[in-house]
């Protein structure tokens, strides 16, 4: 199912645990692998412009100038490649030991259009990236690189939230967040693949308030979806959650540690491109790693052989 995936890379370490979970995930679905760093050589251009007024006397004619920085660009361009590279051998090594195919790819410019871009254009079904980079501030919640890619790209994405999760024998399930829309269903369509790869069970999990009329109509979409989830071979449970969806499942995850919760990157409510508020907000709370999926899923007919192929 996820058969392209892409590992942006800054040696943090999220993107660490991140690229650890990339190369397993590449090996477990025979997947094309890419590894990527972006560098900003053109904003040190920049900044030596904006410097150059304090050079001496002899380096301020224009001939000289020019010179300068033309050493500069050189100098400073080269030396970020090198570290690019530095980080992207690391993958290259695990890879190379598993006898995984991996790909690298270098961008020079701001890193969340350089990826955004890339995502775009390529045909990736899967991203995997830490929630937090090299950029992170004391008690940031989520990076504005991983923010802004998810509000501006398409594909199914694994944010690593949590460093101590970074192989398959990591503890906990893989929980599902459904409210009974196509993408919930998406995320279970990825739940089950990732189950199917990493021997995992699944618990289906929704929220409601007590003796609401939804709590009927979600308990028949669990049942259809914990019965999808057996007839592809995986262990699955059930957990009805008492609240306001946002709450209930923060406390959930504090209290289970699941490995990896999918949602749907809009909920039954959605309307907007943009990521939905349940998404939003966990993106910033969550303590375990989220599976956010764009795919959509409508079960029917052959919703048996679709949850069979996609554990496939």
């Amino acid at each position: 199912m996820y058969v392209n995936i892409h590992v942006p890379l800054d040696n943090s370490d999220h993107s660490n645990t991140a690229m650890k979970l990339g190369v397993a995930l590449g090996e477990a679905f025979d997947a094309r692998l890419v590894g990527s760093h972006v560098y900003a050589a053109k904003l040190h251009d920049v900044r030596f412009k904006q410097m150059e007024f304090t050079l001496p006397e002899e380096y301020k004619e224009e001939t000289e100038l020019e010179k300068q920085r033309k050493i500069h660009d050189a100098l400073i361009a080269r030396g970020l490649h090198l570290i690019s590279d530095s980080y992207l051998d690391q993958m290259g090594v695990l890879t190379e030991e598993l006898g995984i195919d991996f790909e690298r790819k270098h961008f020079d410019g701001r890193n969340f259009e350089a990826l955004v871009g890339d995502i775009t254009e390529d045909d990736y079904d899967l991203v995997v990236m830490g929630a937090l980079g090299q950029g992170a501030v004391r008690d940031s919640q989520v990076g504005s690189v991983c923010e802004r890619i998810l509000r501006r790209t398409e594909v199914d994405t694994l944010i690593i939230r949590n460093t101590e999760t970074d192989s398959f024998d990591s503890e906990g399930v893989i929980a599902v967040a459904l409210d009974g829309s196509e993408q919930s269903y998406g995320a279970l369509k990825g739940a089950i693949a990732l189950a199917a790869k990493t021997g995992k069970a699944i618990e289906i999990v929704t929220a409601t308030t007590t003796g609401s009329e939804e709590a009927e109509l979600l308990s028949t979409h669990i049942e259809l979806a914990s019965g999808l989830v057996q007839k592809a071979g995986i262990e699955v449970t059930t957990r009805l959650l008492e609240g306001e969806t946002i709450g209930a499942l923060q406390g959930y995850m504090t209290e289970s540690k699941p490995w990896v919760l999918a949602i749907g990157r809009i909920g039954i409510d959605g309307t907007s491109e943009d990521i939905g508020s349940t998404t939003d907000n966990l993106l910033r709370v969550a303590d375990s790693n989220l599976l956010v999926a764009s795919q959509t899923w409508r079960p029917g007919e052959n919703a048996e052989q679709e949850a069979v192929s996609a554990a496939k």
